[in-house]
């Protein structure tokens, strides 16, 4: 590796990112730096401008005007800090949450339009490349690369039903050839959840890092009595090893004992290696198995069983 090698690389990479932003339309009417801005404050619950200022690296006058230029137009409202009274809270105002999805959603698209590009089978490869790139080149704030505790579960918001749908699809097709008859199933295992599930006894989790989805779990109610059925684990390729599916799943299982359910129960393949790592590792069974053909694939289904009374024995 040589200092013309990154020279290179960021020739090239910069030119794909000028292809992306096509006609300057991504941004606009803001410049990159200010989308920057607003990026993290719709990802960043308790900010202030020092905070920004570190973040971003930028020089205190700039950044003092584009939130001067922010506050004119609405898009945000200063109040003095809960945390510390000389500094001032940033939040976004409603037209500033609306303009940051819509700048975030112009981004998605052009990224879409560009992975569309890439063949089904090199996408693994992609994603393992640029994941290396950033855990070598750019550990965090403290000097680390990410860990287990910097991952949070939350419950889905706007949009991240969608997600579940979108990345278990792209994800199930670039890893195991899946086609889009498994994305015909999650769809629907989605929306039977988002049009009709008892909050009490059925959940979404949603694994968040650096302020993006990178994993979820469903717990919904089975046929049979006191059964609560595991769905839909997933873990984005960038962000396994910080143990996020075993996070995910023990979620499932704290909550479905503690609504009262007596089993939890599963269906996955044996090829899902390391999905079923994580299930026996938490006191899962394997119940029964079965060859099948789905998903444009022959594979051996099969059912495991948590007996959650004896778990919390």
């Amino acid at each position: 590796m040589t200092v013309q090698d990154i020279r290179a690389f960021n020739r090239f990479y910069t030119n794909v990112i000028g292809a992306l932003d096509y006609s300057r339309h991504l941004y606009a009417p803001f410049t990159l730096t200010e989308s920057r801005v607003l990026y993290e404050l719709a990802h960043s619950p308790h900010t202030d401008a020092a905070d920004l200022r570190s973040e971003l690296s930028l020089d205190a006058g700039y950044l003092s005007r584009i939130l001067n230029r922010f506050e004119q137009d609405g898009l945000i409202e200063r109040a003095p800090s809960e945390r510390d009274p000389r500094r001032r809270h940033i939040t976004l105002t409603a037209h500033g949450r609306e303009t940051a999805d819509l700048l975030a959603e112009r981004a998605d698209e052009s990224v879409g339009a560009l992975l569309a590009t890439v063949p089904a089978t090199d996408r693994p490869r992609l994603s393992e490349a640029l994941h290396t790139v950033r855990t070598i080149l750019s550990p965090d704030t403290d000097g680390h690369r990410p860990r287990p505790e910097d991952v949070v579960l939350r419950e889905p918001g706007p949009g991240d039903l969608g997600w579940i749908v979108q990345r278990n699809a792209a994800l199930y097709s670039a890893e195991y050839h899946f086609n889009a008859d498994y994305e015909g199933l999650v769809a629907r295992i989605v929306a039977d959840f988002a049009e009709d599930h008892d909050p009490h006894l059925e959940r979404v989790w949603i694994a968040e890092l650096d302020g993006r989805p990178v994993g979820c779990v469903m717990c919904v109610r089975d046929d049979a009595p006191g059964t609560a059925r595991l769905r839909l684990l997933l873990v984005e390729p960038d962000a396994r090893g910080l143990r996020i599916g075993d996070q995910l799943v023990s979620a499932v299982v704290e909550f479905a004992g503690g609504v009262g359910y007596r089993d939890l129960v599963l269906w996955t393949n044996d090829i899902l290696g390391a999905a079923r790592r994580i299930y026996q590792r938490h006191g899962f069974a394997l119940v029964a198995e079965k060859p099948h053909r789905s998903f444009g694939q022959d594979l051996v289904g099969q059912d495991w069983r948590l007996d959650l009374h004896g778990s919390r024995e």
